[in-house]
């Protein structure tokens, strides 16, 4: 995510290498089979393959990969069974790291994560330690140039779309929803001629822990980046808000 989002810290995002993309469509496949599994293969009729078909695309993953994928959710191809799990830890600075898993050995992924948890300064929690310091939810967020018209009228047209608040940060503007809202806002945004810059179902922070020590900030982004990295961790959240001057630097 671009911009000078808070955000940008939270989800950290490295630039897409070959090898970088190719873990990306393998952690899209697993999201569209679930989805598909969970709601069908129509994406009319079902709106979280809706938003992962969306998703695949943004990355320019291929249709046949989209396909075979969600062929394999509804059951017309043969697949593994995997299942989402929420996994919660702190890493250095009691940082707090919360992880969208996506696994079919539940023992196996908890080992691994466990391990890179322990080799970077950090702990895999039990469940429930994090939880209450992240909220689930939607965010939309819109690059303030692409905006042509005057932020508090901007503000009140996405709360009538059914956003539930409005944030100014900077370069972009942040639009949060309810999860079961995301869609509609999202549509309602797009139909209106409105440019996203990104959009997705997230753990939104509820407060920030600031990192203003280039060494502490330096040993969280390994133990970020180590984490998104493993092929079972769909997303990492955390609640550290590393200054602009500083992630330059990392």
């Amino acid at each position: 995510m671009s911009g000078h989002s808070k955000w940008a810290n939270i989800k950290h995002q490295k630039a897409r290498s070959d090898e970088k993309k190719g873990k990306e469509f393998t952690k899209i496949a697993k999201e569209l089979i679930i989805a598909a599994r969970q709601g069908g293969g129509d994406p009319e009729g079902n709106s979280k393959l809706k938003m992962m078909i969306q998703k695949a695309k943004a990355i320019n993953m291929p249709n046949d990969n989209i396909a075979r994928a969600i062929k394999k959710g509804a059951g017309e191809l043969e697949g593994d069974a995997f299942e989402e799990l929420i996994y919660e830890g702190y890493g250095p600075n009691g940082v707090a790291v919360m992880l969208d898993i996506a696994t079919d050995n539940r023992n196996r992924t908890a080992s691994e994560v466990r391990h890179l948890f322990s080799k970077h300064n950090g702990n895999l929690g039990e469940s429930g330690c994090v939880a209450w310091m992240f909220k689930r939810c939607g965010l939309i967020t819109v690059n303030r140039e692409n905006i042509d018209t005057d932020p508090d009228e901007f503000m009140l047209k996405v709360l009538e779309f059914g956003a539930e608040d409005v944030r100014d940060d900077d370069d972009v503007i942040e639009v949060i929803t309810a999860p079961d809202d995301f869609m509609a806002v999202k549509e309602a945004m797009e139909q209106d001629g409105i440019s996203i810059e990104d959009a997705d179902i997230v753990m939104l922070p509820q407060n920030m822990v600031d990192i203003n020590d280039e060494e502490q900030a330096r040993k969280i982004m390994k133990l970020i980046d180590v984490l998104e990295d493993h092929d079972d961790v769909q997303n990492v959240y955390m609640n550290g808000n590393i200054p602009d001057e500083i992630m330059e630097k990392l």
